[in-house]
């Protein structure tokens, strides 16, 4: 049975890994086939499909999209995508506008909770300057023992009610699955499980998500607990979506599970994969 993983991030976004190193870490955790899914970025792509076909790996182009749906932020993957496509890029350059002034507000709330320097601190972690994220404030409130998980620093900061939490407007559903499916892709709703959507809400998401010519959602991902995985299952066989799955890799040590831990896909639904090879 191959070993799939089509979720992962690199230093192009949030990940502390560069692509090629990624590629590698996949492959030593016994992957076989991988996608490099950088938020909101496709600057990683070529160098990963270079590394994985050198580790003897088949590459799966990938992006993840961040989209404003409910004034909540929903992650949407999007898999086999050319990335030389003009829209899908002009989109992405238009979604990471404004990280950098919501990164220094992050900040300034930070300061007022009595933590000083925590932009210039988190700055350290980022090899995008266009894609300064939660992800990299979290890593250095770990630095300096504010926290010592960056699963405990969400909890205690930067999500909403909490200080260095900024809301910031996405891309619409429309226009991530679109820039998607423009560019040959296939779009895929990320962890669906991590929203905090009611049943009827994430319901409403998922007709529109199908009306929009959705049809897969992630499954097995190191964002759900193990018990999500049958939920997630059972709602894309009710739905008739494809399923998904991978780490959500950012860091070695930092998921939930590493690339060699993660389970397969339940038996009873159709992976996306399905028809690929």
């Amino acid at each position: 049975m191959l070993k799939v993983d089509l979720h992962c991030h690199s230093t192009v976004s949030d990940g502390v890994l560069a692509p090629s190193d990624v590629a590698a870490y996949a492959r030593k955790g016994g992957v076989d086939v991988w996608a490099l899914t950088d938020h909101d970025e496709v600057g990683g792509i070529k160098a990963a499909r270079k590394a994985a076909g050198e580790l003897g790996m088949r590459f799966v182009a990938g992006v993840e999209i961040s989209v404003t749906w409910a004034n909540e932020t929903v992650h949407v993957v999007g898999l086999q995508v050319d990335e030389d496509n003009p829209a899908l890029i002009a989109g992405l350059a238009a979604t990471r506008n404004g990280r950098e002034q919501r990164a220094r507000e992050m900040a300034a709330q930070l300061e007022q909770a009595g933590i000083p320097g925590a932009y210039e601190g988190a700055l350290r972690y980022v090899a995008n300057p266009d894609l300064m994220s939660r992800t990299h404030f979290a890593r250095f409130l770990c630095e300096i023992g504010v926290c010592d998980t960056t699963s405990e620093v969400f909890r205690r900061f930067l999500t909403e009610g909490r200080p260095g939490y900024v809301p910031h407007r996405w891309a619409t559903l429309a226009e991530a699955m679109g820039w998607i499916r423009g560019a040959g892709g296939i779009p895929v709703i990320a962890h669906p499980g991590r929203y905090r959507f009611s049943d009827t809400a994430q319901g409403v998401l998922f007709d529109e998500f199908r009306q929009l010519g959705g049809k897969t959602i992630e499954v097995v991902t190191g964002s759900h607990t193990p018990d999500q995985y049958g939920i997630y299952a059972e709602l894309a066989r009710r739905y008739g979506f494809l399923a998904s799955r991978g780490t959500d890799f950012h860091a070695p040590g930092e998921a939930r599970v590493e690339f060699a831990e993660l389970p397969p896909l339940p038996s009873n639904v159709t992976p996306v994969w399905h028809d690929w090879f």
